[in-house]
């Protein structure tokens, strides 16, 4: 079972969708209480486009579990974006496979602070691009729309800050989202030849050298775990 739900979560990750779907179909029929299969069979449906199975199966959830946050969350997701947008939020999910492909020093996944109303959350999707821009010294988060997501912490932003500034480019999108938590991917696109031996995110604090000769400021950002 253990390597059916590896295959499963596998699949999802790879933006397989269609094995995805079958592969928790599967895990279901074994264990039809499975509240971790049933939500990843209706969030599969969902970026297939089959927006009605995904309904059923959330509903599905709430028959096990009334007070399930992911099922509550997406049924009114579903619910409340018109047929345009969700084929408009859809749209920049399909196809990221490698979106989160992680590589040592040149990506993170990184949790924002200060983040916008639930109602603005809420219409978050896995995978959607989002925009980083520089303000009042810190990194705040967008939609594509110009939307307030979050910002970055400090200690992050600040790092970011200095690399952007000095030439480096950098892509984002959503890794998660919950009422209470926006995690973003970033993913160092350039790397100007004066940072070459720094890496963006340093894994250790012998790797940060906080742009800084003298080693006096190091900025070291440590990984927060998903909630």
């Amino acid at each position: 079972m253990t390597l059916q739900k590896d295959k499963a979560i596998q699949a999802m990750l790879l933006g397989d969708w269609k094995n995805a779907a079958s592969l928790n179909r599967a895990l279901i029929n074994e264990n039809p209480k499975d509240i971790d299969a049933l939500n990843r069979l209706a969030y599969a449906f969902t970026i297939l486009g089959r927006i009605q199975d995904a309904k059923s199966t959330y509903r599905k959830v709430l028959k096990i579990d009334i007070l399930n946050q992911i099922a509550i969350r997406n049924i009114r997701k579903l619910t409340e974006l018109g047929p345009r947008q969700i084929a408009k939020s859809l749209s920049s999910v399909r196809g990221v496979s490698n979106t989160f492909l992680e590589e040592t020093g040149k990506t993170k996944i990184i949790s924002l602070v200060n983040t916008a109303q639930p109602k603005i959350i809420s219409l978050l999707t896995t995978g959607q691009p989002v925009v980083i821009i520089i303000k009042r010294s810190k990194i705040f988060v967008q939609d594509q729309n110009e939307q307030y997501l979050g910002v970055l912490p400090d200690d992050v932003g600040k790092r970011l800050t200095k690399l952007i500034k000095g030439g480096n480019t950098y892509t984002a999108c959503i890794k998660s989202a919950t009422e209470h938590n926006v995690c973003v991917f970033v993913k160092e696109t350039k790397r100007v030849s004066k940072y070459k031996n720094q890496p963006s995110f340093p894994q250790t604090a012998d790797q940060d050298l906080g742009l800084s000769k003298t080693r006096t400021k190091i900025w070291v950002y440590q990984k927060q775990e998903q909630k």
